[in-house]
């Protein structure tokens, strides 16, 4: 058990009732619990309610681990023991309460954005990278995560009010049930609310294209310039990667933020909860359907279709449903398709081996 005034010390970090029951379960009494603040290759940088380490995971953690999950990511509480006054070993990662991850790109794995997170701050700025189908990936990934999305229109500067209005009114009716800010670090706008919004002990993940502003957000509210940050590129058009690793940042008011490099590609998997949530309108509407396992593409008494083809369900959320729900059953399937092959593989060495074996006796 965690003694009650290191407990209030990691309050400030996001501990609470549910990891101090986790940590109690693990009967580790030769470690003390810290949490992942930063990420970099081959270490992690963990707080205590003390001080910070530079920390590395066991050979044996490295060993048994199978996929990216097994290993820490930004956010995660860990139980660490101190190698000397600098330095740490991570022995175990105590169970997440919430989890963003993505598909990586022409890969099999999924990438681990962060842990432990209570809100998603979607991030898109009204200039180029404005597209309501890239918010939709994103709420799938936080949905699917259990974790509160909430979304942020930035560089608000950059057009006229009546634009800004229609911008609104096109995100409301899209995704009628989520949190909107909209907010400008040149004008200084919206950051009273976006800072109003973000509570002590709690932790808020910032999501987005690189160059929508993420880290001049966060600097804001930090109230001083400790991200570096860059403009977007004039002849791409593009947003600089100037966040080359994910870490965690420490308010005034007690708010916990997480950095994030900006991500060109949101691929989705293993997030059928999530489509299903997010799309809870079309979910609805296929329990109308002729067929229990209707696809929603060409079945005759399709009441889905049907919603499409009177204009009751706007086409655009349609077709990004169906483009969603393709991506995330194609990475099911191979997946499966891989443990198949991995399970094939294991019944070959060992038939190897008892060959083998037969040769030697």
């Amino acid at each position: 058990m965690v003694d009650e005034i290191n407990k209030i010390e990691l309050e400030h970090l996001g501990y609470d009732d549910f990891f101090e029951s986790e940590w109690q379960s693990l009967a580790l009494p030769q470690c003390i619990v810290a949490r992942v603040v930063a990420e970099h290759k081959e270490a992690y940088k963990v707080k205590t309610a003390k001080k910070e380490y530079l920390a590395k995971i066991t050979g044996k953690q490295i060993f048994d681990a199978t996929k990216r999950e097994d290993y820490p990511a930004v956010g995660d509480w860990v139980a660490i023991a101190e190698a000397d006054e600098e330095r740490a070993i991570i022995y175990k990662i105590l169970p997440r309460r919430t989890i963003l991850k993505k598909k990586y790109s022409n890969k099999q794995d999924t990438q681990i954005i962060a842990t432990n997170i209570d809100v998603a701050f979607i991030v898109e700025s009204v200039d180029r990278d404005y597209n309501l189908n890239r918010f939709e990936r994103y709420l799938v990934l936080a949905s699917e995560g259990k974790i509160k999305s909430t979304i942020v229109l930035n560089k608000i500067d950059l057009i006229s009010k009546d634009e800004l209005d229609l911008k609104i009114d096109q995100i409301r009716e899209r995704f009628s049930d989520v949190d909107i800010i909209v907010a400008s670090t040149v004008a200084e706008q919206g950051l009273d609310e976006l800072m109003n919004y973000i509570k002590g002990g709690k932790t808020y993940c910032f999501l987005g294209s690189s160059g929508v502003g993420k880290s001049s957000l966060i600097n804001k509210l930090l109230k001083k310039d400790e991200i570096e940050t860059r403009e977007i590129g004039q002849s791409t058009g593009r947003g600089r990667h100037t966040t080359t690793v994910r870490e965690m940042y420490f308010l005034e008011n007690g708010g916990i933020v997480i950095d994030n490099p900006g991500t060109r590609e949101v691929g989705v998997a293993d997030a059928g909860d999530g489509i299903e949530n997010i799309f809870n309108e079309i979910t609805a509407l296929s329990e109308e359907c002729k067929y229990v396992d209707c696809t929603h593409m060409q079945e005759p008494g399709c009441a889905v279709l049907k919603a499409v083809e009177s204009g009751e369900l706007d086409d655009a959320k349609y077709q990004n449903y169906i483009r969603l729900r393709k991506e995330n059953e194609y990475y099911g399937m191979s997946n499966l398709d891989r443990k198949q092959k991995d399970r094939k593989f294991g019944q070959f060495v060992k038939k190897a081996l008892d060959q083998l074996k037969d040769l030697e006796s």
